[in-house]
């Protein structure tokens, strides 16, 4: 018995109207046009699939994306794996009436701690600081990143406390110090701090895992990974930006920007020579810079930039890779404490942006405080 194909109803219907559709002037069509239509398969080229995607969601492809703010409901819009802080947008956020519970929180934690007047508000600061790092938490799969005082920048051992005591105060929360990075400055002080937290032999001990912002020279990326250090976050924009004030250049393309040059050197230099230590590209001043990175480890992006970034749709390539970095040029060097301050001392630019970024974040934190204290003598007095 010879078997046929049994036509479902309405299949000469469906056949003509889909030949319409697809452009067939005679009303013919192929059956494969026919189910490619019908099953929604139509094969998308990859050219026009990277169109589609925007440049974020290309760069998540070859770097881990960081939201570099402490307004953590802008977090939630981009999905980033991980954020960081400091004392200048906990600052920011501070000032916004949706965070005033946070903040009335931290000044009776201070209060209900007692001490004198400066001890109880460092202990609403630090308290302010973990409570914005635990809301952050809950929107971010990773880790959070919180600043130690940037006024203990010269002082090692204040510097662990410090450390200490804010990984306490997490774990005290029920949040495990995997899931934090304690951001330290990358004096030479700071990355001997980054050193006792986070080296080998103390593993055990403490196991803090360090964030070593503020970074601008070679010396300080050699030092860090020497140390053993986490992570580094050298600043991109604010090398931009000495260039700009300091020379007679003010534009550049991405591939030419001081910054990025500086942390594609750093990135193959690390990769080459086997330091594990990750990278994290910061302070960015514009997407082309953002763009011109992907492949490095990680990327902390500000809330405006992740906006464009979401908006754009222009291709993005990987521009750092471990097999690249392999054939980099470069030399490695091992540097003591001499050696380091001479070789980031004869770079003019990380000097001054290192002392300024230190006043900065300083001067903020000092503002933060002042704030907190005002509010802590209300409080106390009723008002």
């Amino acid at each position: 018995m010879t078997s046929r194909a049994v036509t479902p109803p309405h299949a000469g219907a469906l056949s003509r109207s889909l030949s319409l559709s697809l452009g067939a002037a005679d009303g013919r069509v192929s059956r494969a046009a026919i189910k490619a239509r019908f099953f929604g398969i139509m094969s998308v080229s990859p050219d026009k699939r990277r169109k589609m995607e925007s440049a974020l969601e290309q760069i998540k492809k070859y770097t881990v994306v960081v939201a570099d703010t402490g307004d953590f409901n802008a977090i939630e819009e981009y999905k980033p794996q991980d954020a960081t802080t400091n004392p200048s947008l906990i600052l920011a956020a501070a000032k916004m009436p949706t965070y005033q519970p946070l903040v009335e929180q931290a000044i009776k934690y201070g209060i209900a701690n007692g001490g004198s007047e400066e001890e109880q508000v460092t202990n609403a600061m630090d308290k302010l600081f973990v409570i914005f790092g635990l809301e952050i938490l809950k929107k971010v799969p990773g880790r959070v990143s919180t600043e130690v005082d940037a006024r203990l920048s010269f002082d090692k051992e204040a510097m662990v406390s410090r450390a200490r005591r804010l990984i306490s105060l997490y774990e005290e929360a029920g949040v495990s110090k995997e899931r934090i990075l304690i951001k330290l400055s990358s004096t030479w002080e700071g990355i001997q701090a980054g050193q006792c937290c986070s080296c080998l032999e103390l593993e055990e001990k403490d196991g803090i895992h360090c964030n070593m912002t503020l970074l601008f020279s070679f010396a300080q990326a050699v030092a860090c990974a020497e140390a053993h250090v986490t992570l580094i976050s050298p600043f991109v924009g604010r090398i931009l930006d000495w260039y700009k004030e300091n020379t007679d250049r003010k534009n550049y393309e991405p591939q030419e920007d001081p910054g990025v040059q500086s942390v594609t050197k750093i990135y193959n230099y690390y990769k080459k020579f086997n330091y594990k230590t990750v990278v994290m590209g910061a302070s960015f001043r514009n997407t082309g810079e953002v763009k011109a990175l992907a492949g490095c480890d990680l990327l902390t992006i500000s809330p405006g930039l992740l906006g464009e970034l979401s908006q754009d749709h222009s291709a993005v390539t990987c521009s750092l890779t471990p097999q690249g970095a392999k054939e980099c040029d470069l030399e490695q060097v091992h540097l003591d404490e001499k050696s380091f301050r001479w070789l980031h001392n004869e770079d003019r630019m990380a000097v001054e942006k290192l002392s300024d970024g230190i006043r900065k974040f300083a001067a903020d934190a000092i503002k933060l405080e002042a704030m907190i204290k005002e509010r802590m003598f209300n409080v106390k007095n009723g008002q």
